[in-house]
């Protein structure tokens, strides 16, 4: 999620009144200018303000532990030109979007497949390459139920492969996560801690394995250095072609 944030500014939040702090904490939406519903979160672990724009068009405005309903507003009121410009893209591309239906073609384990639908006495299944997703009715479009599906695929598989390569190679993990990041394939973390991108999943197998080397490799050096992509070459000979692959592939991260 796109964010801004705003440095907590303490002394000015501490003359605010507890009693009115504690009337004003319900998370709720709201509709600001311009017809955009925000929703007002209050985050007791939250150190700062936060503004993001969520993937249906709504925006998120987060409040810190000790922070007011009132400067976030103001914090909205100055980030309001992000917004909007964040609205208008979000528009686009939602007017753009075609809906995943009978036909429609998407990246699975590398491979460009077709979806098909079936029907199935009172409920329909929708098929492609060795999965079969069955739903209760009819919908105009299936890709959000295509795309959770892949995700649980996704926290299935990924862990269990890192972990065989994290032991082949002799790499200690603390922890490895799958999310739906948006910049990135992949992260590691100075504590070993492994985030790898839901999407691979859309990926060919020695993509993958590539993409967490990649992440792996820096559990020795953290960062890119010509050490580095020693080890990564030396882990994964075939690194480039791997690299083409996704350089030269549909697969995104914006859906």
């Amino acid at each position: 999620m796109l964010q801004l944030t705003l440095d907590f500014l303490g002394q000015q939040l501490g003359r605010l009144k507890p009693a009115r702090l504690a009337r004003a904490r319900v998370d709720r939406p709201v509709i600001w200018k311009h017809g955009i519903t925000v929703r007002i979160v209050f985050r007791p672990r939250a150190r700062r303000y936060l503004l993001g724009l969520q993937p249906d068009g709504t925006a998120r405005l987060v409040i810190p532990r000790r922070g007011s309903e009132a400067e976030g507003f103001r914090f909205l009121e100055r980030s309001e030109a992000w917004l909007l410009k964040r609205v208008a893209q979000w528009r686009s591309r939602s007017q753009a979007r075609q809906p995943w239906v009978a036909g429609t073609r998407f990246l699975f384990r590398g491979e460009e497949v077709a979806l098909r639908v079936e029907k199935e006495e009172s409920r329909l299944r929708l098929c492609f390459p060795g999965q079969i997703i069955s739903v209760p009715h009819a919908l105009p479009d299936y890709r959000e139920v295509i795309l959770k599906y892949l995700r649980r695929m996704a926290e299935g598989e990924l862990p269990v492969r890192t972990r065989e390569l994290a032991l082949l190679h002799g790499i200690s993990v603390h922890r490895v996560s799958v999310r739906a990041q948006k910049t990135r394939w992949g992260s590691c973390s100075a504590r070993g801690t492994i985030s790898l991108n839901w999407r691979l999943i859309q990926a060919p197998s020695h993509v993958v394995d590539y993409l967490i080397i990649h992440e792996l490799m820096h559990r020795r050096e953290m960062n890119h250095s010509p050490r580095y992509w020693n080890l990564v070459a030396k882990a994964f000979p075939d690194y480039r072609r791997a690299e083409q692959w996704l350089k030269s592939s549909r697969l995104e991260m914006s859906y």
